[in-house]
């Protein structure tokens, strides 16, 4: 490349890049906003670093009815009240959903589990739900012949201390930590994590909705754990789990922990 292209390179305004970043999946099942804001506020003091500013996309699915503008920019405000930031809402397969986007200038995201085949008015009554968002896999044209399987890929392997503040993503993969996970640290696969050490911080397995994948660890200190969106703080480890080797697992939307061996 000559000197004339790299400063073209360097003088660019901006680069666009697609990647995987930190979002939470808010899943409304009420429209009382006084409800919906105690019930958060009790949540996230229990983790408040956790939530602190944190991106979330605001899921509708589950009210009775689609709220209307002035509802819908309510629900925003009481969710920016509570210390979350709302950036769109989740795609629930209709264009009543898209119009709404639309009036409130919002994007919307499809990086969620599938919703439920349930009609609104028999699922069960409830305020909310928090789960981490999950990244959109780009979608597929449609081939002309079944294409051919690819082997799976080999989990990524980390050797070195995940320290606070580092995240470490297995991408379509199993990750492998060796060493140890740091309080403040984050790691996340979309298949299943593996950590032959302590897990002080966070652990994401089924990081693109995978239910099956799960969460193994060799001493468990866990601040979250995470299966496809289905996650727990912990504020206190319960006495049989410190320290020892835990797996993780979902049974339906349930999150399981149990000793392994034990």
């Amino acid at each position: 490349m000559n000197n004339k292209a790299v400063s073209s390179a360097l003088d660019t305004a901006c680069e666009v890049r697609f990647g995987q970043v930190g979002l939470v999946q808010l899943r409304l099942r009420s429209s009382d906003s006084k409800a919906i804001h105690d019930e958060l506020s009790a949540r996230i003091a229990a983790a408040p670093q956790l939530f602190e500013r944190a991106a979330a996309c605001l899921d509708l699915s589950a009210l009775e009815t689609q709220p209307d503008e002035a509802l819908a920019r309510e629900l925003f405000d009481t969710v920016r009240k509570i210390g979350l930031l709302p950036i769109g809402v989740a795609f629930d397969g209709t264009e009543a959903i898209n119009s709404l986007a639309r009036t409130l200038n919002l994007p919307v995201l499809t990086q969620f589990r599938a919703l439920s085949k349930t009609p609104m008015s028999q699922r069960p009554a409830g305020v909310a739900s928090i789960a981490p968002a999950v990244p959109a896999a780009a979608p597929t044209p449609p081939a002309a012949h079944p294409p051919l399987a690819e082997p799976a890929m080999p989990a990524l392997m980390q050797h070195q201390p995940v320290r606070s503040g580092q995240r470490v993503y297995a991408r379509n993969r199993d990750l492998v930590v060796t060493t140890v996970v740091g309080a403040g640290a984050e790691v996340m696969a979309d298949g299943c994590v593996h950590i032959y050490g302590t897990l002080r911080g966070r652990a994401m397995a089924g990081a693109r909705g995978e239910v099956t994948a799960r969460v193994f660890c060799q001493e468990f200190q866990a601040e979250l754990v995470s299966i496809a969106g289905v996650f727990r703080v912990f504020e206190t480890i319960p006495p049989e789990l410190r320290g020892k080797p835990v797996q993780a697992w979902l049974d339906g939307d349930d999150l399981r922990f149990a000793r392994i061996g034990g």
